[in-house]
């Protein structure tokens, strides 16, 4: 029996997105499965203690783009790391990649995910606008619309409410935040602990 890791994101995480591809080709590499669940961060913020980017101290904000040019350069993750469209309301994406594996599978959102990051961070890409999530989506071979409307649901709002209330629970406080056999690792650049993880 293969083993599951629970991936709490929040889709318009820089981190999440720098750690995301990584992470999927580490749990095939291992034949982990991945369960997917996207929260709203700013809730567990509330509850955690984190501040929201605009209310951080000035040093914190100049040193988290110093963290993010790094690691982009070093990871060869091509990054605006201030993008035209942020910050952004992330609600509308994280529902349609909770539509997108209700209907099309983990393997589909996953790649629904990685483009809506990858549109954000890199492609000067309004992630909260619907026709450009339409677009996206399109992209991977998805119709846009249809998910956009899938995400509005009672039973998607209903599971992306249940991920953030278990990110609370599991003592979430961040993005990316990777469970894997009731250990947890926070951030992209936990990958490799996560990765012996799996190898145990």
């Amino acid at each position: 029996m293969s083993k599951v890791c629970q991936y709490f994101f929040a889709i318009h995480s820089p981190w999440t997105y720098l750690g995301h591809e990584r992470f999927i080709a580490l749990a095939r590499q291992h034949a982990v499965q991945i369960e997917v669940r996207p929260f709203d961060l700013g809730k567990v913020f509330g509850v955690s203690g984190g501040l929201p980017l605009a209310k951080r101290a000035p040093q914190r904000q100049a040193y988290r783009l110093v963290e993010l040019a790094r690691w982009s350069e070093f990871l060869g993750v091509p990054m605006n790391v201030q993008p035209k469209f942020f910050p952004v309301s992330p609600d509308l994406a994280n529902r349609m990649v909770i539509a997108a594996r209700l209907t099309h599978g983990v393997d589909v959102s996953l790649e629904l995910a990685g483009a809506i990051m990858r549109g954000l961070w890199a492609e000067e890409k309004n992630i909260g606008d619907e026709d450009t999530l339409a677009q996206i989506a399109g992209g991977c071979d998805l119709d846009g619309r249809a998910l956009i409307k899938s995400s509005e649901t009672a039973s998607v709002q209903a599971e992306y409410d249940r991920n953030t209330e278990d990110a609370t629970a599991a003592n979430v406080f961040g993005s990316p935040w990777y469970v894997l056999d009731g250990e947890s690792f926070w951030g992209q650049d936990r990958l490799d602990f996560l990765e012996r993880a799996m190898q145990k």
